[in-house]
Order: C-alpha cells, then structure tokens, then sequence
C-alpha cells in the first residue's frame, strides 16, 4: 500500500502564475490527483474569452467583486450574477465566459476535476460577449 500524500498549504500568490486560456488571470493553488485549485481574476470592464473544456468539470465560488457568467450547454443557456458568497457548476460540455461588472476585480476560486491538464484544454468558442482585456 502506498503511503497517502504529504499535507499541504499555499498562500495565495501575489502576482498571477499564468493567463487562462480565457484571459483571465490564474493564481495556481493546490492539488491532489482528483483535482486542482486555482484563483481566477478579471480586473474591471474586462470580459473574458468564451471557452469550453475539452475533459474536465469545474465548480467556482465567488470571493470578491462581482460579475456576471453566461452558460450554454445542449441549447439551454443561462446568465448567472457572480457575488461574494455564490458557487456555480461548469459541467463537461459547457460553453461560458464571464465578466467583471463592478469597479473592483473579480475574483472567484475554482475546483478543475480532474486536475487542470494544461493549456489546450479550453476551446475558444463563439460567445455571449465581445472579449475585453488587458492590453
């Protein structure tokens, strides 16, 4: 029998680790082999790009700003406020993209089942919003 992983904790960075495929920008946190976390970021007046996963699941919670999530999956799409406080599935197979409509940054936490596996993930897609970020 294997021996179970070591424990770990990690700060939030300081400074973004990388850019999604979407724009936004990505603190990486932990991980273990069924998942991984990471802090997504949307400065004011930005909109990401709409993506759609090729193989994994997501659940986000919102910590800070708000903002706004549109949803498409199977012709039923959805437009969910993004507020401190509000957690939301992206389930394999859905189209989103969101956007920071308040006058601080975004931010949100999200769970990658399985582990985020790298870049080309994320499909850019058709979406709800024209994409706007930093220049």
């Amino acid at each position: 029998m294997s021996a179970p992983p070591p424990f770990a904790t990690k700060p939030l960075p300081d400074a973004p680790d990388v850019l999604a495929p979407d724009g936004s920008e990505v603190r990486v946190l932990l991980r273990l082999a069924g998942g991984s976390m990471a802090h997504f970021r949307l400065a004011p007046g930005e909109v990401s790009i709409a993506v759609e996963h090729r193989t994994v699941e997501e659940l986000w919670y919102v910590v800070g700003g708000r903002g706004e999530m549109w949803r498409s999956q199977a012709g039923r799409e959805e437009m969910t406020p993004l507020v401190p406080g509000v957690s939301l599935s992206i389930p394999l197979g859905t189209r989103f993209q969101f956007r920071c409509v308040g006058d601080v940054p975004f931010e949100a936490v999200g769970v990658t089942m399985p582990p985020w596996p790298g870049h080309d993930e994320a499909a850019h897609v058709p979406g709800r919003w024209v994409a706007k970020l930093r220049e």
